[in-house]
C-alpha cells in the first residue's frame, strides 16, 4: 500500500532472463501485486521471474500492448496501475515519484519523462529521441497537451485506466494512452525520471526494422484518432 492506495506492478517481458531479477529487486516493497506478463520468452524469464516472487501470467500473441492488457487483467482489485519495462532500463526505485502524485489526487496519470530527467550516454539512440520529440510535438498542436516523452515508466489511477479503454496490441499502446488521456481531459504530469541503457538488445530500437515498425504505429495512431476527433467534432 502507498497512502492508502493499492498498487499494482505489470511488466510486459520477452526474453529479460538476464535483467527480470534486477528489476524485481528495486522495486518498492510498498507495492501490493507484481505482475509480469511473459510474452512469449524462449528463455527462462517465467521462471526467474516467478522465483523471485512476481506472478507470471502468459500472453502468446507478440506485442507490447497485448502484454501489458494481459497484466492488466491479472491484477484483480488495484488502485494505482503502474508499467514498467522488464530491461532495467528504468530506475524501479523511482516508483513513487509517479505514484504519490496520483496517491494524493493531483494526478490521474504519471509519465516518467526520460527527456525531463538524466539519460544516461547511449540509453536512447537518435531515432528514439526524435520520434519521441515528434509524437509530444503532434500531440500537442492536435489535442493542446504538453508531454515530453512516450516513457514505458508510468502510472495511472485505476478508474481512470478503465477510461480510457485500452486497445492496441503493439507498439502504439503507449501514445494511445496519452492521446486518450488528453481526449478525456485527464490530469496528466510528466516526472523526470533517470534512464540507463538496457540489459539486453532491444525488440524496437535494436534493430532497423524494430524502429521502422515503431515509428510507422505511432503515427499512425496519431493520425487515426486526429482522424477520428475531427469526425466528432
Amino acid at each position: 500500500m502507498r497512502n492508502n492506495n493499492k498498487v499494482g506492478v505489470v511488466i510486459p517481458a520477452l526474453n529479460e532472463e538476464s535483467a527480470i531479477v534486477k528489476v524485481l529487486g528495486d522495486i518498492p516493497d510498498w507495492v501490493d501485486l507484481i505482475v509480469v506478463a511473459d510474452n512469449g520468452s524462449t528463455d527462462s524469464t517465467p521462471s526467474v521471474a516467478e522465483t523471485a516472487g512476481a506472478l507470471v501470467v502468459h500472453e502468446p500473441e507478440r506485442g507490447y500492448g497485448a502484454a501489458c492488457l494481459r497484466g492488466i487483467a491479472a491484477l484483480g482489485d488495484t488502485d494505482i496501475v503502474v508499467f514498467l519495462d522488464g530491461d532495467y532500463s528504468d530506475h524501479p526505485e523511482e516508483m513513487g515519484l509517479l505514484v504519490d502524485p496520483i496517491a494524493a489526487d493531483e494526478c490521474d496519470m504519471v509519465i516518467g519523462s526520460r527527456a525531463l530527467g538524466e539519460a544516461e550516454a547511449g540509453s536512447l539512440t537518435p531515432p528514439q529521441r526524435f520520434g519521441n520529440w515528434l509524437a509530444c510535438f503532434l500531440m500537442r498542436m492536435i489535442w493542446g497537451v504538453k508531454y515530453t516523452d512516450l516513457g514505458p515508466f508510468r502510472a495511472i489511477g485505476a478508474p481512470a485506466l478503465r477510461r480510457l479503454d485500452m486497445q492496441d496490441r503493439n507498439f502504439g499502446w503507449t501514445i494511445e494512452m496519452q492521446i486518450k488521456a488528453a481526449v478525456a481531459g485527464l490530469r496528466t504530469r510528466d516526472i523526470p525520471v533517470r534512464y540507463r541503457p538496457r540489459i539486453g538488445v532491444s525488440k524496437i530500437s535494436g534493430t532497423i526494422k524494430g524502429s521502422v515498425m515503431a515509428g510507422v504505429i505511432i503515427l499512425s495512431t496519431i493520425a487515426r484518432f486526429a482522424f477520428s476527433s475531427k469526425q466528432t467534432a
